[in-house]
């Protein structure tokens, strides 16, 4: 397993962040490496949709958990042909009021299981990308949400 999380104040209520977080047609405005998103069946626990990364493959998620309007995670897996059923992303974004400055504090965390230890090298090997873009993710939530 290998887990990377990256946190940081957003200056908007935690109503109007939990609205751009939970809604899957948002994900591509805030979300770094998502090119598409739309929710093919259900809504909030158990939502499935299909997430479409820049690099033009495909997944397909679950919403795993969601409590509104503290936190919503979804596991994607790979589709198509060679995917392994093993390998797996969980992303969870969790809310909080920041009772000193006002506003909420997002903490953005992304889990992955690879197939197999020469993807685990290989991911290791992209961890400081990883971070980086939650670090972009969260910059382009702070902008979105300020929007409104």
């Amino acid at each position: 397993m290998i887990l990377v999380e990256r946190s940081a104040h957003v200056a908007a209520p935690i109503e109007v962040v939990w609205d751009v977080v939970q809604r899957a047609e948002q994900l591509p405005a805030w979300l770094a490496g998502v090119r598409a998103a739309e929710v093919l069946s259900g809504e909030g626990f158990g939502r499935r949709q299909l997430v479409q990364a820049g690099r033009g493959s495909a997944h397909e998620a679950e919403v795993i958990a969601y409590q509104e309007p503290t936190l919503i995670g979804w596991r994607e897996r790979a589709k198509g042909a060679g995917s392994r059923a093993e390998a797996r992303t969980e992303i969870y974004v969790q809310l909080t009021t920041d009772e000193e400055e006002g506003g909420t504090i997002v903490r953005l965390i992304v889990v992955r299981w690879p197939a197999g230890p020469v993807k685990a090298a290989l991911l290791r090997l992209g961890l400081r990308r990883v971070g980086a873009d939650l670090e972009d993710s969260l910059a382009r939530l702070t902008d979105l949400a300020a929007v409104g």
